[in-house]
């Protein structure tokens, strides 16, 4: 049984541009198949991007220097789950931008014109959705998730980054009815599926809570939790913290928060 690479959750990239070349190109290299693109071009409406949803990656256009474009490369050091790329045409005298670029932590430098046609292939093998997915690409051996379609359901939920994820969707890509995966993943004393969609959900929301830029309800916000009071609840039940605390729990202190008797619904 395995996850089909269609139901992997579509990446959101923003990208920061007002030329129309740079832009033309992001649609290009971003179709609707396999991305959400969402364009911006000012610096503020790239920030908005980032507080209304999850993004994946960041392309930012540097052709031309000003304080908007400055101000857009700075976000990188606020939202650091995410890469950021910069794209210019690299002439001999964006040597300073791209040193400014490397000092806020850039990805990656894209030269128009010259990586055009791989500039796909640089940015999503880098997103936070794929990191996120192939650092717990296998359940951690404390969950005891070791059968066939524990490990599918486990991967189909990583490959969605901590999205919000409906338990008749996830038995739709494992072609299952929602009745038996609800009852199969659970059965032999296994957490519930519910709890683990929780754990899973919560793993991302303390990953991105490391960024500066974000706080407990920009958190919420982007992750599709209903509001800041539910994402307090999960964390609760599901680690026994406040999301406030979030933000120094690695996902193993998660894990192994999750196991001390969370695994299970009561009643």
């Amino acid at each position: 049984m395995v996850v089909p690479p269609s139901y992997a959750a579509p990446v959101t990239i923003a990208v920061c541009a007002t030329r129309d070349r740079a832009r033309a190109l992001a649609r290009a290299a971003f179709p609707r198949r396999r991305c959400r693109l969402a364009l911006a071009r000012t610096a503020s409406e790239l920030e908005r991007t980032f507080r209304d949803t999850l993004v994946d990656a960041a392309v930012v256009d540097v052709h031309v220097p000003s304080e908007d474009a400055w101000h857009a490369v700075s976000l990188a050091t606020e939202f650091p789950s995410a890469p950021f790329f910069a794209l210019t045409p690299l002439r001999p005298s964006d040597a300073a931008i791209a040193a400014r670029c490397a000092a806020a932590d850039f990805a990656d430098l894209v030269t128009e014109g010259v990586d055009d046609g791989v500039l796909r292939d640089l940015v999503l093998p880098r997103t936070f959705t794929a990191r996120f997915t192939d650092a717990l690409r296998d359940p951690p051996p404390a969950l005891g998730l070791s059968g066939q379609l524990h490990i599918a359901t486990w991967r189909f939920l990583v490959a969605h980054g901590g999205r919000s994820v409906r338990t008749d969707t996830i038995a739709a890509a494992l072609g299952v009815t929602r009745e038996h995966l609800s009852r199969a993943f659970s059965a032999g004393g296994s957490a519930n599926l519910k709890r683990i969609i929780d754990l899973v959900r919560l793993m991302a929301a303390a990953e991105l809570a490391k960024n500066p830029g974000y706080d407990v309800s920009d958190v919420a916000r982007v992750l599709d939790y209903a509001s800041s009071s539910h994402l307090s609840t999960t964390s609760q039940r599901i680690a026994g913290t406040k999301p406030a605390s979030l933000a120094r729990l690695r996902g193993i202190d998660l894990i192994e928060r999750f196991v001390k008797g969370r695994t299970r619904s009561r009643g």
